[in-house]
């Protein structure tokens, strides 16, 4: 290898092969860099041209680093974290923005009707929505915080609970037309749409009655079980942040008072660096309240 300092490399060669190291993937690294795979391979080769020495190792699984590729790993990436912190705090800072990462169905079902009040309290905060349903990696991504769902375990980050999540049988007003009113009692009797957790039959050992031989059909999507409600294949045990919109637009029918609760709640995640943030900390701030008021409503149901 030639004896290059690190100081001499460009920092994007440098970048890119630590992007490809870690992913073990050209196609995944080049979606994350937003390069195309060419361009990605061409950056790959500069720098191995530069060091006169190959750096990975390209196989039918993916690629890994050679042994000089390891030790340039070793140590580049920690420097390039350390950048990546610094600029990603600056830029924060600079815009007075927020990006925020967070499910689509969180998105549309409740922040947005929500968030006009937030930016007509705060209009020097630009909002920057991450419609995604990968997990944030706030170490390697320009992202402040993410609202998730789920059981509230995740690692080197904050999680501060929002609200618990419900399940309630739902269904659309065109399938009640074709199968006729069903009381909550007759549900087992009723078309039913499954998720392949079994919720239905968490439902009938809490609230009683005879599950189904069998069910329409089992999801293993909450979104997909959702839209098929909606559509008029079955009945559902729909969660309530997905279902109560449409129920007041009068495209679903609540066919219970009852509600389960579910094992996952909504949290508001953030890492350490998002706490010095007056942006964030602005949003925090209101979020915890509107969560607040959402729960009241809920217990008023």
């Amino acid at each position: 290898m030639r004896d290059f300092e690190i100081k001499d490399l460009p920092l994007d060669l440098l970048d890119t092969f630590v992007a490809v190291a870690r992913e073990g993937n050209l196609t995944r690294a080049a979606k994350a860099r937003h390069l195309t795979v060419s361009a990605l391979s061409h950056r790959l080769r500069q720098l191995e041209d530069r060091l006169d020495q190959p750096l990975l190792v390209r196989g039918p699984r993916g690629v890994t680093p050679t042994a000089a590729g390891a030790r340039l790993l070793e140590q580049v990436a920690p420097a390039l974290e350390t950048v990546e912190r610094a600029l990603r705090g600056l830029r924060s800072r600079a815009r007075e923005g927020l990006t925020i990462s967070l499910m689509p169905t969180m998105a549309s079902g409740w922040l947005i009707p929500r968030l006009p009040d937030f930016v007509a309290q705060h209009p020097e905060i630009g909002i920057n929505l991450l419609s995604t349903w990968d997990v944030v990696d706030f170490e390697r991504e320009d992202v402040d915080c993410a609202l998730r769902y789920g059981g509230g375990h995740w690692s080197a980050v904050t999680a501060e609970p929002l609200f618990d999540e419900y399940l309630s049988p739902v269904a659309s007003p065109e399938l009640l037309d074709r199968i006729g009113r069903v009381k909550p009692a007759e549900l087992g009797k009723a078309p039913l749409l499954d998720d392949s957790g079994g919720r239905w039959q968490q439902w009938f050992a809490r609230f009683g009655g005879v599950p189904p031989r069998h069910y329409v059909a089992v999801f293993d999507d909450a979104e997909a079980l959702h839209h098929a409600a909606v559509q008029g294949l079955g009945i559902a045990l729909d969660r309530t942040l997905l279902a109560r919109p449409l129920i007041e637009a009068g495209r679903l029918r609540s066919l219970s008072r009852k509600r389960l609760k579910s094992d996952w709640s909504h949290y508001l995640v953030f890492p350490a660096r998002s706490a010095d943030l007056p942006a964030f900390a602005a949003f925090r701030q209101w979020l915890l309240g509107e969560a607040q008021r959402y729960r009241t409503q809920l217990a008023g149901k």
